[in-house]
């Protein structure tokens, strides 16, 4: 069994800033957050939104041992309408 090559031991690995929770991701995703303020200021809210997997509207359109992981144009379909719903009254507050 070939583990690899012994000259590679030691060698420096440099991960990308894809890899999620990477300090260069996180450096990344501050810089990120830094220019966006830079640009439109201090944000007013910060607002999460999961997606509910055993919603009704999901579980109603799924077949018979489906699974609502292997739906994913539903979940994001549900999702948007529900994240619309969610952010038009505060659109509205901000626009006024």
């Amino acid at each position: 069994m070939n583990d690899g090559n012994v000259a590679d031991i030691g060698q420096l690995i440099i991960l990308p800033s894809s890899i999620t929770g990477d300090p260069r991701y996180m450096h990344e995703r501050t810089q990120d957050a830094m220019t966006y303020v830079e640009n439109y200021g201090r944000p007013d809210l910060f607002v999460t939104f999961t997606c509910n997997l055993n919603r009704t509207e999901i579980q109603k359109e799924l077949f018979v041992g489906q699974k609502p992981q292997g739906r994913h144009d539903l979940m994001t379909r549900v999702f948007h309408q529900k994240h619309k719903t969610l952010m038009n009254p505060i659109a509205k507050i901000k626009e006024s």
